[in-house]
């Protein structure tokens, strides 16, 4: 009864590699989808035949564990690039210089959208003093399904600018995202440093999600060094390309990456990864506002309607927190900064 169990369980994990070194090789292969699809195809034909034809079971479900490590070994092998044919709102990677306090970043990406798929080009050269660094925000923008969301993390100033970065797939011309593409090596990852108008108003205004905007209860040192820290990767990216995955580096889990880099990461939590349920764990954790219960909260930071109110007026980032529960002073004087 045990060897039986034990061999249906081989079983089913060798398939379930199988599925996945078929489907490596339909999304990266080939750039010919007839060719790809082939070579998914065989592939999946040759492992299926010997799980099924080579006796006994446990010599056929080994070489094909060989067959799919020798496709792993070649996926993993495929190399990351910054010269393709981007899309206009991915072309230009960012780039920031430090001097001391002094924060100089190129290619800020400030677009003028008349649509989604309509706008005027603005790529900007700005500059912030790191001292005057007051918080962070947490954008969460919802575009169907709810347990999914993007996060955009956003820095805000004591001189009354914001600065906001979207980790995203850096897509090419004609392209398009695809969630199960997105766990295979089909994106670059880009970090999108932009104005808030911009990367909120967008979504809001021309893509139809639900925005949501939540102050993070962090000392503003820590909110500093994060920035740093998001600018720094931001930087190699330029210079090292490197693969958006999923489930790995998405908005959500590179959050937690730089996080630990400053030493602020807190333990594991499965709505890390269902990210549609990360502003449930903040309040559980005390990371934003708790001075309501946590429905009230949720409805109250829901700012779709003042974005769309907001439109492209030159203080969007402040119409947008207009009675936003918690202060980013508050967060200082309740940890004692």
């Amino acid at each position: 009864m045990i060897r039986g169990a034990g061999q249906t369980i081989a079983v089913a994990v060798v398939l379930l590699a199988v599925v996945w070194g078929a489907l490596a090789l339909w999304f990266d292969g080939a750039a010919s989808r007839v060719l790809a699809g082939a070579l998914a195809a065989g592939f999946a034909v040759i492992c299926i035949s010997m799980i099924a034809l080579i006796r006994p079971l446990c010599r056929g479900l080994i070489l094909t564990l060989i067959t799919v490590i020798a496709v792993a070994f070649w996926w993993m092998s495929i190399a990351p690039s910054n010269t393709r044919d981007w899309t206009p709102e991915v072309a230009r990677a960012a780039h920031a210089t430090f001097d001391g306090n002094h924060l100089t970043i190129e290619n800020v990406r400030n677009f003028d959208y008349h649509s989604e798929t309509d706008y005027g080009q603005r790529w900007e050269t700005r500059k912030y003093d790191l001292a005057k660094v007051r918080g962070v925000d947490m954008f969460l923008s919802y575009w169907g399904p709810t347990l999914i969301a993007h996060t955009i993390a956003s820095w805000e100033f004591d001189d009354g600018q914001h600065l906001a970065i979207s980790i995203e797939t850096r897509k090419e011309t004609g392209e398009f995202y695809s969630a199960l593409r997105g766990f295979f090596r089909h994106y670059e990852l880009a970090y999108v440093v932009a104005d808030e108008r911009d990367l909120i108003g967008l979504r809001t205004d021309y893509r139809g999600e639900q925005v949501y905007l939540y102050r993070l209860r962090v000392p503003a040192a820590q909110a500093r060094a994060l920035l740093v820290d998001y600018l720094e990767e931001a930087n190699r990216l330029a210079q090292h390309p490197r693969w958006y995955n999923a489930l790995s580096a998405n908005c959500t889990t590179m959050i937690r990456y730089h996080a630990r880099n400053i030493a602020a990461g807190r333990r594991l939590d499965w709505r890390v990864l269902v990210n549609g349920r990360i502003d449930e764990l903040a309040y559980e954790r005390g990371q934003i506002d708790t001075s309501l219960p946590f429905a009230e909260l949720r409805a109250r930071s829901n700012i779709t309607l003042k974005a769309q109110a907001a439109d492209d007026a030159p203080d969007f980032s402040a119409r947008i927190r207009e009675n936003l529960p918690g202060s980013h002073d508050a967060a200082q004087r309740l940890l004692g900064y």
